[in-house]
């Protein structure tokens, strides 16, 4: 056995333990040089690298000249994401190409813009003669971010003008990849599902007159059929994780690799290597797998006391991963409250009626509940702890019978909208490419003959 089906080997292992040896850097060292690991101070505050108009995330404000800990709030283009949620659903429509458009181009559009753009997506919403043959069914992966990355970075071959960078060039490779997402992320999971699995295939083409959301309950689905609530849920949940300012991993690794003046598939593909991370966009995976644990260690979901000493051995690293982490409590930025996942609590409540899965809503809230206080009892913490959207997004997609193999990629359906006012934005104002100091902490070396070592 060899190459990428080699196992690990003893001599491998001993390479690792010359490699860990070799590399570690002493921890003091960070406080010495004043460096902010991780790009974070001690508060979890991002140090500043950038200006941007796309979003803003706050979770401090001002009082008597200090900054102290608010509930969180996020605004899309200057827009509060809870008025621009609450605005579709009272008119009871669909969201996700409305605000779509207003991240690309800064501006709400009126009704005929709406349409307009909505069919320049389905116009978009194509792919190439014999791709979903060639490239998705021909190597199956059982991650569906590879696989999805690897048809992006294969679409580049397709393209016609694919290293031009020119705005209006770079705007219709992004719209193109955004009307694709779904298509792409379905499919690749039912190649997986078909070729790895065992199971039936089917491939559904969208549907012309239907929303994102729509499409994506349609082409996964053996009948096509959803509910109202279904899919208006999942819209809201693209919606809400559409974009979360330019600081964040993914986003920022778009910045970054767009200012060296690579192509969008390039940049878009490394967005999509940082966001399959389980530190970050594969976090809600986490929680529905934490919430498997518990239902099996506790006996009644409904003790509290039987339940806070489950979340009490998870921080002692003694029991589900052993990492010592409650899964989706908690935020790099927010402290009092994750307004995705204010938005985003009604509606969980109501699916979980629809569903008859009320007993785990109760425990999902029982959970938000207690969590703060056992993280607050058991660890020193300098900002607030609360229930981010990972803590819910995870519970409705079980909902909606989503699989788990599709959960991350959901997530990049959602932030390639995002990814793409960012690329958009660095190519217009930025005109140096993004580098960073490391400092050397190692001392000059002498070199010796090989036959002197």
């Amino acid at each position: 056995m060899s190459g990428f089906n080699m196992k690990v080997t003893p001599e491998i292992e001993k390479l690792t333990e010359i490699c860990q040896e070799k590399s570690k850097i002493d921890v003091d060292l960070y406080g010495k040089y004043d460096v902010k690991r991780g790009l974070r101070d001690l508060n979890g505050k991002g140090v500043l690298a950038g200006l941007t108009q796309i979003s803003n995330v706050q979770a401090t404000k001002m009082v008597d000249g200090k900054e102290v800990p608010c509930a969180g709030s996020l605004s899309y283009r200057g827009y509060n994401i809870k008025d621009l949620t609450a605005g579709f659903l009272k008119d009871d429509r669909f969201g996700f190409e409305e605000v779509t458009y207003l991240l690309l181009f800064g501006a709400l559009p009126n009704s005929q813009q709406l349409e307009e753009f909505h069919k320049l997506l389905i116009n978009q919403q194509s792919l190439p003669r014999n791709f979903v043959r060639d490239v998705i069914m021909k190597a199956p992966s059982k991650d569906i971010m590879n696989a999805l990355s690897r048809c992006v970075l294969t679409l580049y071959s397709y393209d016609k003008n694919p290293d031009d960078t020119s705005l209006p060039n770079v705007l219709r490779q992004c719209l193109n990849l955004i009307s694709v997402f779904p298509m792409l992320s379905v499919y690749a999971y039912h190649a997986y599902n078909h070729y790895e699995r065992g199971k039936s295939l089917y491939i559904h083409h969208p549907g012309k007159d239907l929303s994102t959301a729509e499409n994506i309950l349609r082409m996964l689905r053996p009948d096509k059929k959803y509910t109202p609530l279904e899919a208006k849920i999942l819209d809201l949940a693209l919606i809400i994780h559409m974009e979360h300012g330019g600081g964040n991993n993914s986003t920022f690794t778009t910045h970054v690799v767009s200012s060296s003046g690579t192509d969008t598939y390039s940049a878009i593909a490394a967005a999509l290597g940082s966001l399959k991370g389980p530190k970050h966009g594969g976090a809600n995976i986490k929680v529905v797998k934490m919430f498997q644990d518990l239902k099996k260690e506790v006996r009644d979901w409904e003790d509290e006391d039987e339940v806070r000493a489950y979340l009490e051995r998870l921080l002692h690293k003694e029991a589900f991963d052993r990492k010592g982490l409650i899964y989706g409590m908690g935020h790099a930025i927010y402290s009092v409250s994750d307004p995705r996942a204010e938005v985003f609590k009604g509606f969980v409540e109501q699916l979980a009626y629809e569903k008859g899965r009320k007993k785990d809503y109760r425990l999902y809230s029982m959970v938000e509940r207690l969590a703060p206080e056992v993280i607050a009892k058991e660890r020193r913490i300098y900002k607030g702890v609360s229930a981010n959207v990972d803590f819910y997004s995870g519970f409705v997609y079980s909902m909606l019978d989503l699989p788990l193999e599709l959960y991350t990629p959901m997530f990049a359906i959602a932030r390639i909208v995002g990814w793409s006012a960012h690329r958009m934005e660095e190519l217009i104002n930025a005109d140096k490419i993004i580098r960073p100091a490391y400092k050397n902490v190692l001392g000059a070396a002498e070199y010796k003959p090989l036959n002197e070592r």
